[in-house]
C-alpha cells in the first residue's frame, strides 16, 4: 500500500520541482504524493482527519504558519506525535536547526535540493 506524503511550502516552484521528483515513487505506487500551498489549511485538513500522513515535508518560511510551528502543533497530538517531519528549507543555521530537534523533527534538507536526494531522504525515512 502507497505511503501518504504531504509537502507544504509556499512556493509554486518547489511543489512542482518535488512532483517530479518524486514521480518515479508516485508511477511505482509506492507512495501518493500531496501538496499543500497553505500551512493553515494542511493543519485544518489533519485535525479534522480529512487526511492523514505517514511523512511531512515542510518548509519553515510560510506567511500564513510557519513550518516549525506546523510541527510543534503535530508532534503535540498523539494522532501525529510520532510521525515523521522533514524540513526542506534555506534555513541552515544551527539555532535554527535546534529548534526543529527540540519539536521533534526527523531530519532537515537545506534548498535547493536535488530530486536525488529528496527522493533518497523520503526512501529512507520511509523504509522504501
Amino acid at each position: 500500500m502507497a505511503k501518504n506524503v504531504i509537502l507544504v511550502d509556499d512556493s509554486r516552484t518547489i511543489l512542482a520541482s518535488a512532483e517530479l521528483a518524486v514521480e518515479e515513487l508516485v508511477d511505482a505506487g509506492l507512495i501518493e504524493f500531496i501538496t499543500y500551498s497553505n500551512p493553515q489549511q494542511l493543519l485544518d485538513d489533519l485535525f479534522a482527519e480529512n487526511i492523514s500522513y505517514d511523512l511531512l515535508i515542510s518548509d519553515i518560511n510560510m506567511p500564513q504558519v510557519s513550518g516549525l510551528e506546523v510541527s510543534a502543533k503535530l508532534k503535540q497530538d498523539p494522532r501525529f506525535k510520532s510521525k515523521p517531519i522533514l524540513i526542506l528549507t534555506t534555513e541552515s543555521s544551527a539555532q535554527m536547526k535546534e529548534k526543529g530537534k527540540a519539536i521533534g523533527v526527523t531530519g532537515w534538507m537545506v534548498k535547493p535540493f536535488s530530486d536525488q536526494k529528496l527522493v533518497k531522504s523520503i526512501k529512507l525515512v520511509l523504509g522504501l
